[in-house]
């Protein structure tokens, strides 16, 4: 909400002949011109300058000057509260629900998963990787999906299907039936998350995603504690019509995603500018778009039809690849927290029982970190640094956990806090980084799964990097995380430097310089190439 003030008064004071050069060379010559002669419509055009988010809003489409009511305030932090409410709740469940499903093998093994199917620990370590295989294959191909069907039906799509193959894990009983069970949960659940990134791309702007992708991105943290938890429960059901307490914990964690599924085909909105008046009123979705396309500026923002030529340009931008780079050592960190954490606790001297409670803490912590996190980076319009200042908490987490041996608990569980609170609020910032960076609602997307499935090359890693002959104390595993951690902190500074570079050299430009860009191609196909776009930093 305070965001979206910030967007508005921004706007105003960047002044009125910013907007007149802008318009001047984007709007149609149809575009209509108040005529002078006329006192009334003098007094109509005074006063829709006069309103406090005239100048963030174009008003190409507007026809008719009469009819035109400019939003107020009240207006603009109604709309931003009907969308948080909307929105930011569902997909916070389907992704905590998604994590949750993905990492609970993590809890049936101190269940008693690998003796009871007797699995050796190299069939266990596949079984996690090859989650990654199948999500990675299916991830631009689920985004290309979305843009045919729509959010709404997609993601329900998501739910129901990997509800229902989490459910049937609890029948497997052999090695090779977990491994091919986990490669079709992987192809299942590829979708979701590039999904919600782009379905948030679309509903709030550029300045607004930071603390909404830290909202929803709580969810990754807190389905750690929530799968602690439940599993600490759950485990005490072992026996129970003669199935195991990691059957037990797949059926169970699979019931609130099946029912998720038809909460999302009822409820989730689509677009913007197919919703309904049962969301939100005709003046209030006009009020949205206008507010969308100001941000996106030059941008094309309301191209309903898959583009190829925008599908294309992904594979050539250098951007899309620098932050392939940055999130694979992220993800490396989140998915070896996610999947070997109950493991870590309890090489401290837990028992199995115990371990999954501790496990909760250092989730509940980073939940609040993310939020912190995404608050600031909203506030200040930046994110690079968001995002190296929180791997810095996980680089001094894995150098404790590698220093502290023997007695040392309490400073070995504090590592563990730092390294769960740093990753999972540096994913918060680097997600909303990326989706600001992109134009088109095509590029967006597919750059959106592509930065996605080259950062799930983490995910295979991570399943090999904690073995049990490295047990209790994991310096390899520990060392390899620390390894793509600084990583990930030298490739942000990296892009940094370069988008802010590519942002000054646009500031510079001729008025001239700008119209030979333009000259050169279709405005429309410049995309984040336009002259007049911004990197978010």
């Amino acid at each position: 909400m305070e965001e979206s003030n910030r967007i508005v008064e921004k706007t105003v004071h960047t002044g009125q002949q910013q907007q007149q050069q802008q318009m001047s060379s984007s709007l149609p010559a149809t575009t209509p011109v108040v005529n002078p002669s006329n006192p009334n419509l003098q007094k109509k055009q005074q006063h829709i300058e006069d309103s406090p988010i005239a100048n963030s809003l174009p008003t190409d489409h507007i026809t008719d000057v009469d009819e035109y009511k400019p939003p107020t305030a009240e207006e603009i932090r109604r709309l931003t509260w009907k969308r948080d409410l909307r929105i930011i709740p569902l997909v916070f469940l389907f992704f905590l629900f998604s994590f949750l499903d993905r990492v609970n093998i993590g809890n049936a093994k101190l269940a008693g998963l690998m003796d009871d199917i007797k699995i050796t620990e190299d069939q266990y370590n596949g079984a996690l990787s090859i989650f990654f295989a199948g999500y990675i294959a299916f991830e631009i191909p689920a985004n290309m999906m979305l843009n045919k069907l729509g959010p709404r039906v997609w993601m329900a799509i998501l739910l129901v299907v990997w509800g229902t193959i989490l459910a049937s894990m609890a029948s497997i009983t052999t090695g090779t039936q977990l491994i091919v069970a986990r490669f079709f949960l992987g192809v299942a659940e590829a979708g979701l998350l590039p999904a919600i990134y782009y379905y948030l791309s679309v509903w709030y702007t550029r300045k607004e995603q930071a603390q909404k992708v830290s909202l929803f991105l709580t969810s990754l943290s807190l389905s750690g504690a929530v799968g602690g938890l439940l599993a600490y429960g759950i485990v005490r059901m072992d026996g129970i019509h003669g199935m195991g307490g990691w059957q037990w914990i797949f059926i169970i964690e699979a019931i609130p995603t099946l029912v998720l599924s038809i909460v999302c085909f009822i409820a989730l909105p689509d677009y913007p500018e197919k919703t309904g008046s049962t969301f939100l009123t005709e003046h209030e979705r006009k009020v949205l778009l206008d507010m969308l396309r100001a941000d996106a500026g030059p941008a094309p923002e309301n191209d309903p039809e898959f583009s190829w030529k925008q599908f294309f340009s992904v594979f050539k931008d250098w951007v899309v690849y620098m932050y392939c780079i940055t999130v694979i050592g992220v993800i490396v960190c989140i998915y070896s927290i996610g999947m070997f954490l109950p493991s870590i606790v309890r090489g401290m001297g837990f028992t199995s029982l115990n371990a999954q409670a501790m496990t909760v803490p250092p989730y509940i912590l980073a939940s609040i970190t993310i939020l912190i996190n995404g608050h600031s980076a909203a506030r200040c319009g930046e994110r690079g640094l968001h995002v190296v200042a929180s791997v810095l908490l996980s680089v001094v987490g894995y150098i404790m956990l590698i220093a502290l041996q023997g007695d040392s608990l309490a400073g070995r569980y504090v590592a563990t806090m730092l390294i769960t609170t740093g990753a999972f609020s540096c994913y918060g910032s680097m997600g909303s980084w990326f989706t600001s960076n992109f134009a088109g609602r095509t590029k967006r997307s597919i750059a959106i799964a592509t930065i996605n499935c080259a950062g799930n090359l983490g995910g295979v890693i991570a399943g090999q990097l904690y073995r049990d002959n490295d047990a209790p104390y994991y310096i390899h595993g520990h060392g390899a995380a620390l390894g793509f951690a600084c990583a990930t902190i030298l490739f942000s500074l990296i892009l940094k430097l370069l988008l802010r570079r590519i942002n000054k050299k646009r500031d510079g430009l001729t008025g001239e310089e700008r119209a030979t860009i333009i000259a050169e191609e279709k405005a429309d196909n410049l995309l984040e190439k336009h002259p007049d776009f911004r990197y978010i930093l």
